[in-house]
């Protein structure tokens, strides 16, 4: 082993080394698609996540909404951000496209609230949501209501091709209030 180690002939093989690496590397880089063939490859694998945040008050009125269509492809997080005066909630949402056609949605919230005497607390959450296109989820990022004195953030969301035209049944509705609604959405727990 020593007798290797100072052998002369290592740098030899070092240097063809780089030399092959170097002469192959344009090759490789030749075989990678461009922008204009990847492209299409892109829009046939993109989603398009539409997201209708509200705050709703203790009387199940609405205080604010917000609706948004973010276009993502499986694996790359959507993010949320609300700010409130004493509230700060990030929501990231990542698609997963499952071979047998079970979609899964992760959502993962962070939520920072500043409770007065208390100072400031700090709740994460992670849930994974089976989701198929055009279905309609509910989140919750506060969790469900526990009493009636308190308002509460709720996040309905749908996922959709984004080769596909926007059917108007499946869009997220930014007037249905889950809490009123006759209909019993889906709401992860």
């Amino acid at each position: 082993m020593t007798k290797w180690r100072s052998s002369p002939v290592l740098p030899v093989i070092q240097a063809g080394l780089l030399l092959i690496v170097a002469v192959a590397t344009p090759k490789l880089a030749a075989q990678e698609l461009s922008l204009e063939e990847l492209l299409p490859a892109l829009r046939e694998q993109a989603i398009v996540i539409d997201i209708v945040a509200r705050l709703v008050d203790n009387d199940r009125e609405e205080i604010w909404n917000s609706a948004n269509s973010k276009v993502t492809i499986p694996g790359r997080p959507v993010g949320l951000q609300l700010v409130g005066t004493n509230i700060l909630v990030i929501v990231q949402f990542t698609p997963y496209l499952r071979p047998d056609g079970n979609n899964v949605l992760v959502a993962q919230g962070q939520i920072w609230i500043d409770v007065p005497n208390m100072g400031i607390t700090y709740q994460t959450s992670l849930q994974t949501i089976p989701l198929e296109f055009g279905e309609q989820v509910y989140f919750f990022p506060l969790g469900t209501v526990a009493s009636r004195d308190e308002a509460h953030i709720e996040i309905q969301l749908a996922l959709r091709p984004y080769l596909e035209q926007k059917p108007k049944e499946t869009a997220p509705d930014a007037t249905t209030n889950p809490a009123t609604s006759p209909e019993s959405p889906k709401a992860p727990s």
